[in-house]
């Protein structure tokens, strides 16, 4: 360990996303027409809610991110460094990084248009050997030989590995993708996505396929809450009585929400719960523009408790 190096509660690896968000839509776009949005927000995606959310509920977060010199990445690093966050993870390229999301919202789900410029990404593993880290957290399904050595790595360094899922095609027939689940503690897919992996019937059954592969497995339900199995142990908890604006992020912020709880070594009750509220709370501005802070999030844990 180096005389410079850092602790973590999480470390996130992962692209920055720049949404273009259209809301108070008459209709789904459809291809021969057009659609005015009567409200529109630019706001810093992807894990910034994630990295965002975990920064306000006072866990010390680093974010490991490529950003280039377009107009887009400056706007989201202007947005990090406005919010406080580390930016000591970050990578600056010289050439356009561009990764723009458009997203038409309604209220009860969302849509997405997105662009991504690629560029040749650095390993973690260097940041794994380098910090002190308790939880690597992963935005997406990663599976692979590619991503063999990273689980090695996190495995040696006794650290958690939370990992997301989004939106893909891959199933468990998918090479790798098995071998992926089985190599993290946490793995945190929406209901849609969980039922496109196992191609299962129901969110119970889709629970049940994940759990045989990862020792904790968490659902998200939207407006339905969250369910979560951990052996034969299932809890499922409701989702708090928020007026929706916008769900963009909702997902981001439960799991920083429920890695909070986590980390404090709380029930998986009340790791559903406090992620069920943070996710709530994220939609009731565009963009997850009410993002909670562990203050704002207190009071909902006095009721529940």
């Amino acid at each position: 360990m180096t005389e410079t190096s850092a602790s973590y509660d999480v470390l996130l690896w992962g692209s920055y996303f720049c949404d273009l968000i259209f809301t108070d839509l008459p209709a789904v776009p459809r291809l021969g027409g057009e659609v005015f949005s009567r409200s529109f927000n630019m706001n810093p995606g992807g894990p910034f809610y994630t990295t965002i959310a975990l920064h306000r509920l006072g866990l010390c977060v680093g974010w490991a991110c490529d950003f280039g010199s377009d107009s887009f990445s400056q706007y989201v690093l202007d947005q990090a460094r406005a919010e406080g966050l580390d930016t000591s993870l970050f990578t600056i390229h010289p050439e356009p990084v561009r990764r723009i999301t458009a997203v038409f919202s309604f209220a009860h789900d969302r849509g997405f248009l997105s662009f991504v410029e690629d560029v040749p990404q650095s390993s973690p593993i260097p940041l794994l050997e380098q910090h002190q880290v308790r939880c690597l957290y992963l935005p997406n399904l990663h599976y692979g030989e590619a991503y063999a050595d990273l689980y090695a790595a996190a495995r040696e360094s006794q650290m958690l590995i939370f990992m997301e899922c989004q939106s893909n095609d891959a199933t468990l027939q998918t090479p790798g993708v098995v071998e992926a689940l089985q190599s993290v503690d946490i793995f945190a897919p929406n209901e849609s996505e969980a039922l496109q992996l196992t191609g299962a019937g129901s969110v119970e059954e889709a629970l049940a396929e994940l759990a045989a592969l990862t020792p904790l497995v968490v659902i998200k339900r939207g407006a339905a809450g969250a369910i979560a199995r951990r052996g034969d142990k299932v809890v499922t908890v409701p989702a708090i009585d928020v007026k929706v604006v916008d769900t963009t992020g909702a997902g981001d912020c439960f799991n920083a929400g429920f890695l909070y709880g986590y980390l404090r070594g709380e029930s998986l009750e009340m790791c559903l719960t406090i992620g069920n509220i943070c996710g709530g709370l994220s939609t009731t501005a565009v963009g997850g523009g009410a993002i909670p802070t562990e203050a704002e999030i207190a009071p909902y844990l006095n009721l529940t408790r």
